[in-house]
């Protein structure tokens, strides 16, 4: 504890960029604070070496929470429309495609299963399906198969 208070910069430069290697690699950048409260402990930090503020833990905290303050205030905004931009585009599947022949009938309110790769997918239609017809792959989603008639094989 005596080497944390005696090299009080150090410790903030550490502390800060823990806080900001949980808050960018553990959690992806969803949360926040931990990233002004790891900005506000560099520039701490910073001003410590610099000894443009007082070497003392009190000032060292005040300085953080000041910074953190207006980092949060100054930055919200931006970072949380930056946030708000989601990629709605499905993820290719190498599912998409394949083609097999169904075992028993299909329609959309009596989905059937078909057994692939050691899991039992349950599939969907818009149109009612006969067992014996070659069908193919629209759309996968977890544990389920979207499924259309396929005539040209």
């Amino acid at each position: 504890m005596n080497w944390m208070l005696s090299n009080l910069a150090e410790t903030l430069l550490i502390i800060g960029l823990v806080l900001l290697g949980v808050e960018i690699i553990v959690l992806g950048f969803s949360t926040f604070i931990l990233f002004f409260v790891g900005i506000s402990a560099l520039i701490t930090a910073a001003l410590l070496q610099f000894a443009l503020i007082p070497d003392n833990w009190q000032s060292a905290l005040l300085s953080v929470a000041i910074v953190t303050t207006v980092l949060a205030a100054t930055l919200w905004r931006s970072l949380k429309k930056m946030q708000s931009r989601v990629d709605k585009t499905r993820a290719a599947s190498d599912l998409i495609g394949y083609r097999f022949l169904l075992v028993d009938d299909v329609a959309p309110n009596k989905p059937s299963l078909h057994h692939y790769s050691g899991i039992a997918w349950k599939l969907r239609c818009k149109e009612p399906i006969k067992a014996g017809t070659w069908v193919e792959v629209v759309q996968a989603d977890v544990g389920e198969f979207a499924i259309r008639p396929r005539y040209d094989l």
